[in-house]
């Protein structure tokens, strides 16, 4: 006989014929006493995009992949198990979707290199072998003019046929050949501040919504990021991240690879600052 019940027992809970994923969604919200705005403002998930969940209307979360995702961190939001409304998900929509095939337009897009900066270090080396060559130039056109006035001068100062001059001019030195300048590495961040905390994000196997904050919390960048597009963040102290699919990413901070395995769909939020990469 039970006496009472357990405050798990007020939760939502998912059955077979139980309520659909939005109707959960939205119970567990209201008992947690929150409202659709506050909601938004942790999941980072758009107030319209909200109300259509809860409405059972996937349709704008740009996908399957989004779907999840969003499924996921709004049932964190108001304290339940994700799990499995994103298996009643899974179920409701065909199963768990494979990850988006690349595109010609992202291919052509990915392959394209990036602009490098200006090699100054070279043009400097050109300008010092430009300088050293006319200097050996110089000295070697007067020397030659200096010899053969010289030659011009013998007969009026009566010199034996027999002597050499006395001074000969020295032959010009060869200019010394310019060290051959290294490549610059193929990575955009080799060389990061080290007073700076460097964040590069790059979308590599699919497109990502990605937000960014500085460490006064001013937003940095929020926005999609199509497959093989790149942004670079950087701040003084510190740099906050949110991945909508976190499995499409590559991240490299303060020129170091993060190798942290995130699955497609997952939501990550992560902090790093100056030093050795700490994820938040």
């Amino acid at each position: 006989m039970s006496i009472g019940n357990s405050p798990e027992d007020d939760r939502p809970s998912i059955a077979d014929d139980g309520p659909s994923i939005g109707r959960v969604l939205q119970q567990a919200r209201i008992a947690a006493g929150l409202t659709v705005d506050e909601v938004s403002s942790t999941t980072r998930v758009r107030i319209p995009i909200v109300h259509a969940i809860e409405q059972d209307d996937f349709s704008r979360c740009g996908g399957d992949v989004y779907a999840r995702g969003h499924v996921r961190i709004f049932a964190q939001a108001v304290g339940l198990d994700p799990a499995p409304l994103v298996e009643q998900y899974d179920a409701d929509h065909g199963g768990r979707p494979a990850p988006t095939p690349a595109a010609p337009l992202f291919e052509a897009e990915r392959i394209r290199p990036e602009a490098r900066r200006p090699n100054w270090t070279a043009a400097m080396v050109a300008a010092i072998v430009v300088v050293v060559g006319f200097v050996g130039f110089t000295m070697f056109s007067g020397g030659s003019d200096k010899k053969n006035t010289s030659v011009a001068e013998g007969p009026a100062q009566q010199k034996p046929p027999s002597q050499a001059p006395a001074n000969p001019s020295p032959l010009p030195s060869k200019p010394a050949e310019p060290k051959p300048t290294p490549s610059p590495s193929d990575s955009a961040i080799a060389a990061v501040p080290a007073d700076k905390v460097t964040v590069k994000v790059t979308a590599i196997n699919d497109k990502s919504w990605i937000s960014a904050k500085d460490h006064n919390g001013k937003m940095l960048f929020d926005g999609l990021l199509q497959k093989g597009e790149a942004q670079t963040f950087q701040d003084g102290q510190q740099v906050d991240l949110i991945l909508g699919n976190a499995g499409a990413i590559e991240l490299y901070v303060n020129g170091k690879k993060i190798d942290s395995k995130f699955e497609d769909g997952q939501v990550e939020r992560l902090s790093y600052t100056k030093g050795d990469p700490q994820v938040g």
